[in-house]
């Protein structure tokens, strides 16, 4: 069988029985659901739109979301609690601006799972991957789709011949890890579903503004670095890769031209090759409405808006990327993932393991503060807050003891054992905080709770039900989630 983009799944051909089966179930029963019917529970299908911002590198729970003031310095580290406007409910004190809106927002405190090696693709799909390996591979067959690729497909099948001017999901401010020195992680991808369920990724033009001396992988030897996540000019943009923009000297019309002469053909080749011409069509589909979609080129132009909000943002990548994300959202993109990735060195991003506390205190803390709580106040005055769900994801968390010894600053090592999270907006109740841990954040005391839960948790506020499947490379039918249940705590 000839394959598209390297996979023979359900994209490249027509679909399957079983397939058509999994996803006839969804509007019948997303009718049920807005009619009333109490049985899907609280908040089936609230989220309209989702906006994922990904702490790559795994953010530490005690200088975020579950600080241990009374514990040892050498576990607690050198920041204070700081209390919030929630009686009793403390958070770092580098997050001065998120204390005052911890209530709106359901904080995780317990999450918990055994793989403790960047799983990115554990928390973003639901099934881990079989290795290191493998995690650093994204073009392993075996691999899950992320949620998102899923919630793409999912909506394809149940609004066939649906032509778009706006992909069904991007991400910012890169295509995910292109800019690590070593690894190409997995995670955000279409996987067995295909490329063509991979989101529509951009990427960064402009000028950096900060460099930084970064130590090199395990503190061997160390480079300075101009890191846009330091800093960048007003006039820096994410953009739509070199591939979706128009090439220089080509007009709408001749690409009209060029459009009519493919129809043309689809025309004539769709008499002998059937799903395989159907396939390449939609891909031509989705080529045009990059290049041609007004609504998109203007919602990536953050120039657009005032300067104190992008100052308040905070003139760097991971808030001028989040601005971006909520300018697409506006527009009408069901899903828009943000990652604050890894650059150009390892152990970079939120994998602190040397320089732990500087790059914290001076780096990472004051911008996720800025970042996430004017996006909050951003979305809650323009009314978005209802129908958008706000997901701040990290694959783990770090160790309950600050390593001092050969380490360049001192840092944290993976921990997976325990660790938080942030979710917010469409069907969330805000100000809940689910879950204890130990004294030392160390082992989870009270309601643990897996990434297959948060998932299983955003595929009923998409109004997926629990039991629709999706077929695999060999078109047999896979559960969303294996194990995951929906989190009816902090639904409200």
């Amino acid at each position: 069988m000839l394959r598209i983009l390297g996979s023979s799944n359900p994209f490249n051909r027509a679909m399957g029985r079983r397939t058509a089966m999994a996803i006839s179930g969804l509007t019948p029963f997303a009718r049920t659901a807005a009619a009333g019917d109490q049985s899907v529970g609280a908040h089936f299908g609230q989220a309209k739109q989702i906006l994922l911002l990904y702490l790559q590198g795994a953010a530490s729970q005690f200088e975020t979301w579950d600080p241990k003031p009374e514990a040892p310095e050498e576990i607690r580290g050198p920041f204070g609690a700081m209390p919030t406007i929630l009686p009793g409910v403390r958070i770092c004190d580098q997050l001065p601006k998120m204390a005052q809106r911890i209530d709106q927002v359901a904080v995780i405190r317990s999450m918990s799972h055994e793989n403790n090696n960047h799983s990115n693709l554990y928390t973003l799909t639901g099934y881990p991957a079989a290795n290191f390996t493998d995690e650093t591979n994204p073009a392993v067959a075996s691999h899950h789709p992320f949620f998102a690729s899923v919630l793409d497909y999912l909506h394809e099948k149940a609004h066939p011949g649906e032509l778009a001017d706006l992909p069904y999901s991007m991400g910012l401010p890169w295509q995910f890890s292109s800019f690590s020195p070593l690894f190409r992680r997995a995670g955000p991808y279409g996987a067995f579903l295909g490329h063509g369920y991979d989101p529509v990724w951009t990427e960064f033009n402009g000028q950096v503004t900060k460099s930084v001396t970064r130590s090199e992988l395990f503190g061997i030897g160390s480079r300075e670095v101009r890191d846009p996540f330091l800093g960048i000019t007003p006039e820096s943009r994410v953009r739509l890769t070199r591939a979706a923009q128009l090439r220089e000297g080509m007009t709408i019309d001749r690409l009209n031209r060029r459009r009519t002469l493919a129809k043309q053909l689809d025309n004539v080749s769709r008499r002998f090759e059937g799903a395989l011409s159907d396939s390449l069509s939609r891909h031509r589909a989705k080529a045009w409405s990059l290049l041609t979609s007004g609504r998109l080129q203007n919602a990536l132009d953050v120039g657009q808006e005032s300067d104190r909000l992008r100052e308040s943002y905070g003139m760097n990548l991971f808030g001028q990327s989040v601005l971006t994300a909520r300018r697409l959202l506006e527009v009408g993109c069901p899903m828009v993932s943000v990652f604050w990735d890894e650059y150009k060195v390892v152990n970079t991003a939120w994998d602190t393991h040397m320089n732990h506390v500087t790059r914290l205190r001076d780096e990472l803390l004051p911008e996720l503060d800025s970042g996430l709580s004017t996006l909050l106040d951003d979305m809650r005055d323009r009314g978005m807050l209802e129908t958008t769900l706000i997901l701040l994801f990290t694959e783990h968390g770090r160790t309950p003891k600050i390593v001092t010894d050969n380490r360049s600053g001192g840092g944290r090592d993976h921990w997976s054992r325990a660790y938080s999270i942030l979710m917010a907006g469409a069907g969330i109740r805000p100000g809940t905080v689910l879950g204890v841990t130990d004294s030392q954040a160390a082992f989870v005391k009270e309601r643990p709770v897996s990434p297959e839960d948060v998932l299983a948790t955003i595929y009923h506020l998409k109004g997926i039900p629990a039991e629709t499947t999706i077929p695999d490379r060999l078109d047999r039918p896979v559960q969303l989630v294996e194990h995951g249940d929906v989190i009816h705590e902090i639904l409200g």
